[in-house]
This record gives C-alpha cells, sequence and structure tokens, in this order.
C-alpha cells in the first residue's frame, strides 16, 4: 500500500474539434506525479463540471490513489439519487485518473495492469454518411483506401433525415422546429443504400448499421428482418433503453447480430439483455456508466454469457477516454469491435500520445505507463469552449411529435 494521496483536482474544457471535451487532472502527493480522465458529457458538459468541483472533490481530496474501489463507491452513493450521466461522467474523470496514476506507479500499461493482453491490435470500424448512395459509397472507398475493413453505413444521417436534402418531408403547417424524419422513407432508404454497397463492394466488407433508437419497436423488427441478406457485422442501437424486454422478439425473429447500450447509464439497463443473451454486443459509453471501474465488471459479466464488446467511440469522447477504453479492448477475451474516430492534428496537440491506426483495420497502443495519453494545457487554452449545435437532437417524425430515444 503506497502513501500516495490525491493532492489536488482541476477540470479542463477544450474543443480542439468544435466539441467539448471535459479531462479530469488529478494531482497527487507525490511530485510529477498526476493523472489524466475523460468526463466528457459534451451536451451537458456544465453540469458535469460544476458535479466535479462542488461535489466530488471536496469528497475524494486527500484519499489514498490505491484505492480506487471504494472512492469509486463514494463518489456513486454520496448523492443518494444516481445513475445519470451528469453524475456517471463527473466520477469516471476521476475515476479514469486513478487508473492513470495506478499504472504509471506500476510502470506499466493499463492493459498490462489488466492482466496483459489477449491480442495485440484492435479492430476499429469508422463512419460513412451522405445524402445519396453516391456520396456514402465514395466515402467507403475513402476508407477502404486507408486500409479499414469494417464501416457502418447511413444516409441522411440518424432516421435518415432527408428535409432540406433528398425529400422534402410534408410537415404540417405551424410545426415545430426540430430534425424531422420519415421512419418508412428511412426503412426503404436503408435497404436500397445496403443493396447498392453490396453488390459494388463484394462479401468481404464488414458492414453495420446504427438505428439510433429512430423506429417503433414492430419497425425495428421489420428492418432487422430486411437486412439479414446483407450479411452485418451488427445492428446498432435498434430500439431505446426503456423499450429492453422487445429485445427478446428480436432475437427471437432475426438473425442479426444486435448490438445494443451507448445510451445505458446503470446494470438494470444492460444486465436483462446480457443474462438471456438478447444481444450480441454490448455499446455502452464508458464515462456515461463512471468509468474503467464499472466498465470491466460490465465487460466480464458479459464474457460469461458470449456478449462481446463494441464500445461507443464518437467524436464526443477525448482521446483520453478512448485510449482507456482501447486499452480494455486490449486486454479482454470477449472483445469485438471498436467505434473509432480518427484524432485531428489539432487533437493531438492537445492530446499528445494518441494511438494510431496501422493502416491495417487495426489501431495499435503504446507501451507508455498508464493510459499513455498527456494532456498540453497551454494547447488546450487554445481551444475554448464552443457553442454547440444541438438541432439533430431534437427529432421529429412526419407530423411534428417528437422522438425520445
Amino acid at each position: 500500500m503506497s502513501n500516495v494521496t490525491i493532492k489536488d483536482i482541476k477540470v479542463f474544457v477544450t474543443a480542439p474539434k468544435n466539441i467539448n471535451l471535459v479531462v479530469v487532472r488529478i494531482e497527487t502527493s507525490e511530485p510529477g506525479l498526476v493523472g489524466y480522465g475523460c468526463a466528457t458529457f459534451t451536451w451537458r458538459h456544465t453540469a458535469v463540471v460544476k458535479a466535479i468541483e462542488d461535489y466530488l472533490i471536496p469528497a475524494v481530496k486527500g484519499r489514498c490513489v490505491d484505492d480506487i474501489e471504494d472512492i469509486w463507491q463514494v463518489m456513486k452513493g454520496s448523492s443518494y439519487w444516481r445513475n445519470g450521466p451528469v453524475l456517471n461522467n463527473a466520477i469516471s474523470g476521476i475515476d479514469e485518473a486513478l487508473w492513470d496514476i495506478k499504472g504509471k506507479m506500476a510502470n506499466m500499461p493499463l492493459y498490462s495492469l489488466l492482466g496483459g493482453r489477449s491480442r495485440t491490435g484492435i479492430l476499429v470500424y469508422r463512419h460513412a454518411d451522405g445524402n445519396s448512395i453516391e456520396a456514402v459509397e465514395k466515402q467507403i472507398q475513402s476508407y477502404l483506401d486507408e486500409g479499414y475493413k469494417y464501416i457502418r453505413c447511413q444516409m441522411g444521417t440518424y432516421g435518415g433525415n432527408y428535409d432540406g436534402t433528398r425529400q422534402a418531408i410534408n410537415k404540417p403547417k405551424g410545426s415545430f422546429d426540430g430534425s424531422y424524419y420519415n421512419p418508412d422513407m428511412y426503412i426503404r432508404s436503408v435497404i436500397e443504400l445496403f443493396r447498392h454497397v453490396r453488390a459494388d463492394f463484394g462479401s468481404e466488407l464488414g458492414l453495420l448499421h446504427d438505428i439510433h433508437e429512430r423506429l417503433t419497436p414492430v419497425d425495428t423488427l421489420k428492418l432487422a428482418k430486411k437486412m439479414e441478406e446483407f450479411d452485418l457485422f451488427f445492428l446498432e442501437d435498434a430500439l431505446s433503453p426503456a423499450q429492453g424486454n422487445y429485445f427478446r422478439y428480436l432475437r427471437e425473429q432475426t438473425t442479426v447480430p444486435l448490438a445494443m447500450g451507448e445510451l445505458f447509464a446503470n446494470q438494470l439497463e444492460w444486465k436483462p439483455l446480457v443474462e438471456n443473451q438478447w444481444i450480441d454486443f454490448v455499446r455502452v459509453h464508458l464515462s456515461d456508466i463512471g468509468g474503467l471501474t464499472p466498465a470491466i465488471k460490465l465487460a466480464h459479466f458479459c464474457d460469461a454469457y458470449s456478449v462481446r464488446t463494441a464500445w461507443h467511440g464518437p467524436s464526443d469522447l477525448s482521446p483520453i477516454g478512448m485510449t482507456a477504453q482501447m486499452h480494455l479492448d486490449l486486454n479482454i477475451h470477449n472483445f469485438g469491435i471498436q467505434e473509432f474516430s480518427e484524432f485531428t492534428d489539432e487533437e493531438r496537440e492537445v492530446f499528445p500520445g494518441c494511438p494510431n491506426h496501422g493502416g491495417d483495420g487495426y489501431v495499435y497502443l503504446s507501451d507508455k505507463p498508464g493510459i499513455g495519453v498527456d494532456f498540453d494545457e497551454k494547447a488546450a487554452a487554445k481551444y475554448p469552449p464552443v457553442d454547440m449545435d444541438h438541432s439533430w437532437m431534437f427529432t421529429r417524425i412526419t407530423d411534428g411529435t417528437a422522438v425520445r430515444p
């Protein structure tokens, strides 16, 4: 047991890709020993910062950095009401920073500290989107030229939002503002897209698609059955967390592999889907469930039921958070695939040590101790928080009814 304690915690918000990222820095009683964690809930980032500064720092300051499990439990339970994304992301920032410190103290990369490698490279997939089949296929070809082997295909973003693009939607007079889509049009367009993609790129390309909770359960089943002919790697986020029990019917009636979970915030949402084997891949956003500590437990729970991981890896995740989950990808036996957004030059400036794509469909981690990604505070200050466009989340179907994933 060490005598190293948490001396101070600082929170930073930076936007090197015009997306607000929340980074936690833990300073310890050992000079020069610091850890970094991701607390990014980009759509409510100021609430996360406030939760860390006003509530979590007073609760953990002075604690021994070795006691990650107890510190996590204290942070989780100290508010009495729990399991929301604001609190979980705040917890995640501190939790990941403590794991980063533990790896540095052991002089081991995080994956080694967790038990070593189950593989040497991390299989990833990229996103191809566009307002036409031609535009999507152009993006697919670009990714293939870069060496990627698995690609998620969308057309018109989530739900096939064609208002103002391919085909205007017939909205009622005086309709509320929002991101409109037509479920029937979306289903037809997805089938049309994948029929062309399979014909043009062949059977070797790994294909994925994200419904992003845009359909009713019965329409989801209809689409899933139609997608069977395209041999998907998986169909992503078919239903909302509140509709979890319907996965039983999907599993019974379709052979399409199912991935679910980026909106999950507590174990009661994923537990029945995993233990009943209604899904094939779990897709939680690590910071939304509270960081590495619960993710390690979730991964091993899934392994007992032959459910693989496919952690959420969007642009609104800091390189620290992305790399933290990649260490878990490298370690666990039941890894499936990792969603991946390539890092920009600006992100690499702010976050030295970002992992690299090897040009072969795999991402490779360094052997630096801890998570292995640093944080340049001066560079981060060059990219202050931005006002982000939230409009894509205000989704409505054709008659103007709001849709809540």
